[in-house]
């Protein structure tokens, strides 16, 4: 013990600071609170060390880093401390918030109707269906043998057949029993196909059912949205509205991953109570009053995801798809606005969000059509080959018609309608976009 209490020797004193008693066997680093390693000291090194050879002796001393200096520590510290009171901050106006939502809707709706047998509407249907055992959710289809997988498997063969839907999902044929006392009513028609559709079960519509249309694009002839579709075709100018657009594929919803959507509708009630059915912990809703925006931007997304996917298909590189996605963000929002969108609308999930998603990911019906264009296949030998309607390749050109309509010039939408006319091959169409002049961006 006397040997502890004694005066350090000599070789240690510039490791101590000025006029230091300190007793410690060890040097200390007393402005970090920690021991100093000793191999950055030579000298304490060959003090400390036993006797070693000559050869060892003779290899490099390792040079560790000098310690962090106490001002930077005293950064780290205090940029740390604010982040953690920020994210603290915003966790309790979370919490505060989430305990003034009402269920009410939830708890009230008994019955809801999904009409179409696709991969979004069974996708759609499985997650109203998760929210309330209770809850009726009938689906409409016109394949016989979807309806009777449906019923006999409680699955979907021909779109997910390893995923098993809840019990309380019942498809049908006859569109007056789906109907009947449903609270709300999804609809997930192909657009091209709604308005013959809808007619066909008119009759059979409670003139008050909310109807939320997941369908995304424009009707050829008439370049209507299904906003304008389904309250003409149904024959009431009052049918109440809801677009459900966002970056979404069914697969990932069925498999309840994370995803954001938004809800719009003129009736701002009639918004929230589509938020309060929908929302859960692994789907955020959020709402909109930009029926306009909500729908343009989902329609023509999806023909921007065609001119995407040819890129792809031709091996033009990242450079190239990038300029060219960001080419047809600007036509995107310059129609949109023109047709009463709110810029806010476009930047968000249902316009760029859900352009990334559909132009960016293998998963997207309307690149894959895209990458196969671009890799020299004809356009009827692709449809031909798919189980899914592609919307873009209908959209393209009631595109081009609204923009001439709206007097809105949309170089790389037009390039993906003339080569979907055929009369324009994927090469030209890369070289005329490249020889447009070098303007100002805007």
């Amino acid at each position: 013990m006397a040997a502890l209490l004694e005066p350090p020797p000599p070789f240690l004193n510039q490791l101590l600071p000025p006029n230091s008693n300190s007793t410690r066997p060890l040097p200390y680093n007393l402005r970090l609170g920690r021991p100093t390693n000793p191999l950055n000291h030579p000298t304490l090194l060959a003090a400390t060390t036993p006797c070693c050879s000559a050869a060892t002796s003779k290899q490099p001393i390792p040079k560790l880093p000098d310690p962090v200096p106490e001002a930077a520590l005293v950064r780290t510290r205090d940029r740390r401390r604010v982040v953690r009171l920020a994210w603290e901050k915003l966790v309790r106006w979370s919490r505060t918030w989430r305990s003034k939502t009402k269920t009410d809707v939830l708890e009230r709706t008994n019955k809801v109707v999904v009409l179409g047998g696709g991969s979004f509407a069974t996708a759609m249907a499985s997650h109203v269906a998760n929210r309330k055992s209770q809850m009726e959710v009938s689906i409409l289809v016109r394949d016989a043998q979807v309806c009777q997988s449906i019923n006999s498997n409680q699955c979907n063969r021909k779109y997910f057949p390893e995923h098993k839907l809840p019990e309380n999902i019942i498809a049908t044929t006859d569109a007056k029993a789906a109907l009947l006392g449903a609270d709300y009513c999804f609809h997930a028609v192909p657009v091209q196909f709604s308005s013959s559709f809808l007619e066909g079960i008119a009759e059979h519509v409670y003139p008050g059912l909310p109807f939320i249309s997941v369908s995304k694009g424009l009707e050829l002839n008439t370049l209507r949205t299904m906003s304008q579709i389904i309250p003409q075709a149904l024959k009431n100018p009052r049918q109440p509205f809801i677009a459900l657009s966002g970056p979404s594929f069914a697969l990932e919803l069925m498999n309840k991953l994370p995803t954001a959507m938004v809800v719009a509708s003129k009736d701002k009630k009639l918004a929230n109570a589509a938020q309060q059915l929908l929302a859960c912990d692994y789907l955020r809703i959020s709402t909109s009053s930009d029926v306009v925006g909500v729908e343009v931007a989902g329609a023509l997304k999806n023909v921007l995801a065609i001119a995407a996917g040819i890129v792809d298909g031709m091996n033009l590189g990242n450079n190239c798809k990038t300029a060219l996605v960001a080419q047809g963000c600007s036509e995107i929002r310059w129609l949109a606005m023109k047709m009463g969108a709110k810029p806010a609308t476009i930047t968000g999930l249902s316009g760029i969000g859900d352009i990334m998603l559909t132009c960016f990911v293998n998963l997207s019906r309307n690149r894959t059509v895209g990458v196969r264009l671009g890799s020299g296949e004809q356009l009827d030998d692709i449809l031909s080959s798919m189980n899914q309607v592609a919307e873009g390749v209908s959209t393209a050109g009631a595109v081009i018609a609204l923009a001439q309509k709206y007097k809105v010039k949309m170089p790389v939408l037009t390039a993906v309608a003339r080569i979907i006319d055929n009369e324009l091959t994927p090469k030209k169409a890369v070289l005329e976009l490249m020889s447009l002049p070098q303007v100002e961006e805007v």
